[in-house]
């Protein structure tokens, strides 16, 4: 076989297929923001994911690339609206579509969105379509679960760190997961290693978002692309907070900040950014990443491939849990 894609090499195959995607229909009111939402770019790591599990068995590539951009739409769906019920402003450094356009045009394009996720990948070889579909489906609701969980818990101070951690798994970890094991049917590959693929990116997909929760408080804002301590401003349930509201001293002085309505937002990053300085929290979430890692890396060490074929694998498992934004 000849040499597998680079990630880099992977991504551009990606974004060049992303931008390919042309929506004429009418009214065009509806698809510009589907356009629009695509076009502000992110990591790509989801459709990256489906190419280079894919590619470890074959080389065609484009094959696959149904598979990729559909998850990759429907990656953007959940954005969109998430970003809707979040009323966020910004994405990616520009005006969220609720922002751009309005509420309405929010729901109705995200509701379009997902209906082009599936029919992009329909365009799949039909013996592989019942299972990717399945599972892509499965997958759908599980993330709707996800998102229901993290509304939940804004209202609950008694969130517990396994709770949590399912919320996580369903909300950001099962994309991924999909992603690889979607890649691998249809490679034509063994269940033992799509299941193998599948846990692979559940765990990576675990440490992703915990890493997440740590730069959003520990990062540089500059690399992170967001500003640093909004989890903290919005009282968001993150490993962190949790963690720190479990403990007795702690808590009193969190839900001080917490019930305060009024507050300069710089000292209330501080003090409680202070809080998890002395519970050493920066350090159990930095150990809890690395157990994922480990397990996720255990997981790609039994898919029956050569070692050399999955070191690019290997490789942006490391990044994505060692990265600094």
């Amino acid at each position: 076989m000849k040499p597998l894609y680079t990630f880099d090499e992977v991504l551009n195959i990606v974004n060049t297929e992303i931008s390919k995607i042309q929506y004429t229909n009418k009214p065009y009111s509806l698809f510009e923001p589907i356009t629009y939402i695509l076009s502000l770019g992110g990591k790509r790591i989801r459709p990256a994911l489906s190419l280079m599990s894919y590619n470890l068995y074959k080389e065609d590539v484009e094959q696959v690339i149904p598979v990729a951009l559909g998850i990759e739409i429907f990656h953007n769906f959940t954005l969109l609206h998430d970003d809707l019920m979040d009323r966020a402003d910004m994405r990616r450094g520009n005006p969220t579509v609720h922002i751009k356009w309005n509420d309405n045009t929010a729901v109705l394009s995200g509701d379009a969105m997902l209906i082009e996720a599936y029919k992009e990948i329909a365009k799949i070889d039909s013996k592989y379509l019942q299972p990717v579909l399945d599972l892509f489906s499965i997958t759908a609701t599980e993330i709707c679960c996800g998102q229901q969980y993290d509304m939940e818990f804004e209202q609950r101070m008694d969130v517990t760190i396994s709770e949590y951690l399912e919320m996580i798994r369903l909300k950001t970890a099962v994309l991924l997961a999909c992603a690889l094991k979607e890649g691998a049917i249809v490679a034509g590959a063994s269940s033992a290693d799509a299941h193998n693929l599948y846990d692979f990116g559940i765990n990576v997909g675990l440490g992703f978002q915990l890493k997440d929760d740590l730069l959003d408080v520990y990062g540089n804002s500059t690399n992170f692309g967001k500003r640093i301590g909004g989890d903290i401003l919005c009282n968001k349930k993150t490993f962190l907070l949790i963690n720190a509201l479990s403990d007795d001293t702690s808590k009193q002085e969190l839900m001080t900040w917490i019930n305060k309505e009024e507050y300069a937002e710089s000292e209330k990053i501080k003090a409680v950014t202070a809080i998890y300085d002395k519970l050493d929290l920066k350090q159990k979430s930095e150990n809890l990443i690395h157990e994922y890692y480990k397990k996720a890396i255990a997981c790609l060490d039994k898919v029956t491939v050569d070692n050399n074929r999955k070191k690019e694998l290997y490789d942006l498992a490391e990044n994505l849990m060692s990265r600094i934004s």
